[in-house]
């Protein structure tokens, strides 16, 4: 009697992702680990990115299988879509002159009614000076701004992150990009602005707080951030973006979903990894400005870090109920039957054998848990010393046993 071979199931996969913004934890250089691990257990389903945050799994994987990609922070779905997208760029040949015009003109349009605002920094000047000019551009957000409508960056954050001229050039191209709300290339727009903003930021890499010149050479030092320009970065990122992505024809899905929204809707079967927050510090405090990007919409902001008012809070940040994040999520994992492949580290919130404990006893014996764990380098964005911490990755796998 012959037997039937069947061809089991592998995951392609991009391992070079065009990279767009400096992200604490993410996984590009994990995506050889992830990817076999997954294939362990991948059997042609769709997969679900559940924490999808830069969204580099769907730039990895979006073009040879169906891909859901979710965050509750609304940049993660520009990033998502960028990477997803369904281009014909030969429709789009002059796209990146023809967004920076629309900019420019309402750059002239900003320095012609406030002529006024204009803020030179050179390197002989002396740290006295430096701090006076920055303030004064700190001190715009007590500005009305009520001869020009789009103005959100130059009110909020000129004098910090950035500095005048490169929060108008934001708000700028950020205007442009809605002449092309209602097509493909609206997403790689926008991302090529977060690259911009992440590499003129005289931050260190993040938006928790910006730095304060406390000496000659940290004034120097952010003097060469404050004499970048928007515009080189922001074409840079565009022209590689149309190098790198093309025709897409799968039908992903991009959600900003609570996670227990996001399980509740994918199919059953689905394949999800899941990379939630390890440490009780929340991601909206180190990336509430692109959220605000991509929103739009004048929040109040407060502190030093001109924060949002309506920071997302994850339960798996706060001790008191990340275990009860923990049971939910692997309870809906059972109810879609899913598979799951869950990432944490050993610097996380809880013990992998807490989680693994979690796991089986909210799984039960329909399900087959595992762990592998691989040596990493964490990048903590950090602007000297600890730059980057060696951690252990802990992969647990989940399986329906059938």
């Amino acid at each position: 009697m012959n037997s039937i071979t069947i061809e089991k199931s592998v995951l392609d996969y991009k391992l070079k992702v065009p990279h767009i913004i400096k992200y604490m934890g993410s996984k590009s250089s994990l995506l050889e680990y992830l990817v076999e691990s997954f294939n362990e257990i991948y059997e042609g389903e769709d997969i679900c990115d559940l924490f999808a945050g830069t969204s580099v799994l769907s730039g990895s994987l979006g073009h040879g299988v169906t891909m859901h990609a979710n965050d509750i922070q609304r940049y993660s779905a520009v990033l998502a879509k960028t990477y997803l997208g369904n281009y014909d760029w030969s429709e789009y040949e002059t796209l990146i002159d023809d967004v920076i015009k629309i900019a420019q003109k309402h750059v002239d349009k900003v320095h012609k009614l406030y002529s006024d605002l204009n803020y030179e920094y050179s390197t002989g000047m002396d740290i006295n000076e430096f701090n006076g000019i920055e303030q004064q551009q700190q001190d715009l957000i007590y500005l009305d701004f009520e001869n020009v409508e789009h103005h959100l960056f130059i009110k909020s954050y000129s004098g910090t992150y950035w500095s005048f001229e490169q929060c108008l050039w934001i708000d700028a191209l950020r205007i442009a990009a809605e002449d092309y709300s209602d097509t493909p290339v609206y997403n790689p727009i926008l991302s090529s602005l977060m690259f911009a903003m992440a590499y003129n930021a005289q931050s260190t890499g993040h938006y928790a707080q910006y730095r304060d010149a406390k000496n000659l050479a940290s004034m120097n030092d952010i003097i060469i951030y404050r004499k970048k320009e928007i515009v080189p970065y922001f074409k840079k990122k565009m022209i590689e973006l149309m190098e790198s992505t093309g025709i897409n024809e799968f039908e992903h899905t991009v959600t900003s979903l609570d996670y227990r929204e996001c399980l509740d809707m994918i199919p059953n079967g689905t394949l999800v990894y899941a990379d939630p927050p390890y440490a009780f510090v929340h991601y909206s405090r180190f990336y509430h400005a692109l959220e605000t990007l991509i929103r739009y919409d004048y929040p109040d902001v407060l502190h030093k870090g001109r924060y949002r008012t309506d920071r997302h809070q994850s339960p798996f940040c706060k001790r008191t109920e990340v275990v009860k994040a923990f049971e939910v999520m692997f309870e809906k994992i059972k109810i879609k039957q899913s598979k799951l492949v869950l990432s944490y580290s050993n610097t996380g919130m809880i013990s992998l054998e807490k989680i693994m404990e979690l796991a089986k006893k909210t799984l039960g014996n329909k399900y087959d848990v595992t762990s592998k764990a691989v040596d990493y380098t964490h990048s903590t964005m950090g602007r000297s010393e600890d730059k980057s911490r060696e951690v252990k990755e802990y992969l647990i796998i989940a399986k329906p046993i059938i």
